[in-house]
């Protein structure tokens, strides 16, 4: 069993190695705001053009096409995770980004961390983000993510499964 310690967030100390990279404050942004919950921050950041793709609670893949369903997707998330008392981190692990003229993109690898009751369970995931600069500044247009493995222990499954 994984338990936790509760110690500051990796967000809060992120890699200055990729400080300098294009678009790497927004990607901390949109990070930080899944983190602490904050749908005004998310929803201003993101215009998702060509929808998303995320992964769910059990670790599959989640297409969102529209805005109505990114914004319900969210809202639920946010939610199902609160009434859980689950909280969520990430930890950059790497960061690459490109800009030409109005577009760019960049490939974001993360762990991603889920705590409830104690017990941690980790995710290793890469997303690829495409960018749009707007009349507001640069918003994300597009979100791919990929589990690429995860540790989850059986402990919190049955916890989650209980929550559920």
């Amino acid at each position: 069993m994984t338990t936790i310690d509760i110690a500051p967030s990796p967000l809060d100390r992120p890699p200055a190695r990729f400080a300098k990279r294009p678009f790497y404050a927004e990607t901390l942004t949109l990070l930080r705001s899944v983190r602490d919950h904050d749908f005004e921050t998310l929803s201003w950041l993101c215009d998702d053009d060509f929808g998303i793709v995320d992964i769910d609670p059990s670790g599959l893949a989640q297409p969102i096409r529209n805005r109505v369903e990114w914004e319900r997707w969210f809202h639920e998330l946010f939610a199902t995770l609160s009434a859980m008392g689950a909280r969520t981190d990430s930890e950059i692990l790497d960061y690459k980004s490109m800009k030409e003229g109005t577009m760019g993109m960049s490939v974001l690898e993360f762990r991603q961390s889920l705590s409830i009751e104690g017990l941690l369970a980790t995710f290793d995931c890469i997303a690829t983000i495409v960018w749009k600069q707007t009349p507001r500044g640069w918003r994300e247009a597009r979100w791919h993510c990929s589990v690429i493995s995860s540790d989850v222990p059986a402990e919190l499954l049955a916890v989650a499964d209980r929550a559920a």
